[in-house]
């Protein structure tokens, strides 16, 4: 009895797992698959990353590159708010460059109003300081080519010196002396009036300026002006100049 009731004795040993075999073969196609799945891996994170920096760099880029701004081709290529920006900063251009020629403009009305009143200024004072001769006498004749070509423009100021000379009463007869197709040739200025005579009054002095266009390939030699009294036919004064560009 005691010994059906005695415990056998055990013996203990590790598991064994049973696995397969697997050949060298199917090894290297199995490391072949894994690298050509980490190939495949690495150049897609590559291809996204250089979209990424791609459209980073375009969306930095200022719109100046372009050579000339259109609105509809920005749009396409462009973010909107960015050729909103260009849009604006092109007509605030426009605009700056348009008041800039305007300015530029009123300078050079304002200098050559400037040079007529320092000219007035210099006539005053001198017609002020005494020196003017007794009787009529000419202070100032010129003529000058003007920016429109075959146009001139031509001043006279005839002056009349004295204590307390009388009111003169006369006529301006002006000669053009020209050079046309090799022939020279001299013709008279005509008034508003279509007429030779230009008449003239005043006591101390008179300014007169005028213009007149001549056909293109013609060349100014020179202008004569005669002055003449009423009921006179004998020039009291006559004077020549050229044309000073």
């Amino acid at each position: 009895m005691i010994k059906l009731f005695q415990k056998k004795p055990k013996i203990l040993s590790p598991r064994v797992v049973v696995r397969p075999y697997l050949s060298w073969r199917y090894r290297l196609i199995f490391v072949v698959i894994t690298c050509s799945l980490l190939s495949l891996l690495s150049w897609g994170m590559y291809e996204a990353g250089s979209r990424s920096a791609t459209a980073t760099k375009e969306e930095t880029i200022p719109e100046n590159s372009d050579p000339a701004y259109t609105p509809g081709v920005c749009t396409q290529t462009k973010k909107q708010k960015l050729c909103s920006q260009l849009g604006d900063l092109t007509q605030q251009l426009h605009i700056s460059n348009t008041a800039n020629k305007n300015l530029a403009s009123q300078v050079k009305t304002l200098a050559n109003e400037n040079d007529h009143l320092k000219e007035k200024l210099v006539f005053f004072q001198h017609l002020m300081s005494g020196n003017t001769k007794s009787g009529l006498s000419i202070y100032h004749f010129s003529l000058q080519e003007t920016q429109t070509p075959g146009k001139y423009r031509y001043t006279l100021t005839p002056v009349q010196g004295g204590e307390r000379p009388n009111d003169f009463n006369g006529n301006l007869k002006f000669q053009v002396k020209l050079m046309q197709k090799e022939q020279s040739k001299t013709v008279p200025l005509t008034n508003q009036s279509s007429s030779h005579n230009f008449p003239v009054k005043f006591k101390f002095f008179h300014r007169l300026e005028e213009n007149f266009k001549v056909p293109p390939g013609t060349r100014i030699e020179s202008l004569q002006v005669q002055i003449y009294e009423n009921g006179d036919n004998k020039a009291m004064l006559t004077q020549t100049i050229q044309p000073t560009l």
